[in-house]
C-alpha cells in the first residue's frame, strides 16, 4: 500500500514537473496572451512564493554569479541565459537585441535615452522604486547610471538636470500606454531634432496601437517596422523605428 502510494506521488510529481518545465511552456510559445499569463503571472507568483524572493532579485543573483563586473556584454549574456533557460522575463531579448544593436551602430548616437555605444551619454528611467533598487545593482555591473522616477516627470527636466539639448536615440520599452504621451511630451520639450530616432519595443505584443497609428501617419515621422518575436517565444512582436523629420 505504502509502496503504491509512493509510486503514485512520485509519478504525480514527475507529471507536474513535466507540465511546468516543458509541456505548458511549449504550448504557449505561439500565443502572446497565454505566454504572458503563464510566465508573467502564474510562474512568477509561484516562484515568488516558493523562493520568498522576487523575479528581479533572482535575475540579479544570476547576473552577480555569471557576469563580469564592468562588462556590459557579459551582463546582457547572463540576463538572456537566465530568461531563456531558467525563468522567462520581459526584456529586449537576444533576437530583438540584435536589431537594437544594428540601429545603434547605424546612427552612432552621442545622447541616448536608454541605450548607448562607448563614450555616449545614457539616461535610463525606472518608475517602480522596487525595480529601481534591483536595476541599479544589475546595471552597476555594466557601468550605467539609473534615474528613478516617472518618464512624464523627468522628460521636462532633461535639459536642466542633464544638460541635454536633444536626443539622438530614444529607446521606448516601458509602460506601453506611455509611448505616445511621452513621445508628444519630448516633442513639446524640444528634445527631438531632425534625424532623432525613436525605437519602440513590444509594438505588437503586448502592443501599442495608438503609438503606431501616430508615428505611421504623422508627417513628422518616417517609420519602419522590424518583425521579430516576443522575447524567448515564437509569438510575433517587433520594433518600430521612427525617424523624426522635424
Amino acid at each position: 500500500m505504502w509502496l503504491t502510494l509512493l509510486y503514485s506521488c512520485t509519478g504525480g510529481a514527475a507529471l507536474l514537473y513535466a507540465l511546468y518545465r516543458w509541456v505548458i511552456p511549449a504550448a504557449v510559445q505561439y500565443h502572446g496572451g497565454l505566454a504572458l499569463i503563464w510566465h508573467d503571472v502564474i510562474v512568477e507568483r509561484m516562484l515568488d512564493t516558493l523562493t520568498q524572493s522576487t523575479r528581479p532579485q533572482r535575475l540579479l543573483g544570476a547576473v552577480q554569479k555569471n557576469a563580469t563586473r564592468g562588462d556590459p556584454c557579459s551582463v546582457v549574456k547572463a540576463i538572456d541565459h537566465f530568461c531563456r533557460h531558467k525563468e522567462w522575463a520581459m526584456n529586449v531579448g537576444d533576437e530583438k537585441g540584435c536589431i537594437l544593436d544594428s540601429v545603434v551602430s547605424e546612427i552612432n548616437p552621442a545622447t541616448v535615452l536608454d541605450r548607448l555605444p562607448p563614450h555616449a551619454k545614457l539616461i535610463t528611467l525606472e518608475f517602480n522604486p522596487d525595480f529601481a533598487v534591483i536595476a541599479r545593482q544589475v546595471i552597476a555591473w555594466a557601468g550605467v547610471q539609473l534615474v528613478e522616477g516617472a518618464s512624464g516627470d523627468w522628460i521636462p527636466k532633461m535639459k536642466e538636470q542633464f544638460g541635454i539639448k536633444t536626443f539622438d536615440l530614444v529607446f521606448l520599452d516601458h509602460w506601453k500606454d506611455r509611448y505616445l504621451p511621452d513621445t508628444k511630451l519630448m516633442e513639446e520639450c524640444g528634445l527631438l531634432r531632425k534625424g532623432s530616432v525613436l525605437l519602440a519595443d513590444n509594438v505588437i505584443c503586448p502592443g501599442t496601437p495608438d503609438y503606431l497609428e501616430y508615428v505611421r501617419n504623422s508627417p513628422r515621422y518616417e517609420s519602419r517596422y522590424f518583425k521579430s518575436h516576443l522575447e524567448y517565444t515564437k509569438v510575433e512582436d517587433g520594433l518600430e523605428k521612427s525617424v523624426f523629420l522635424g
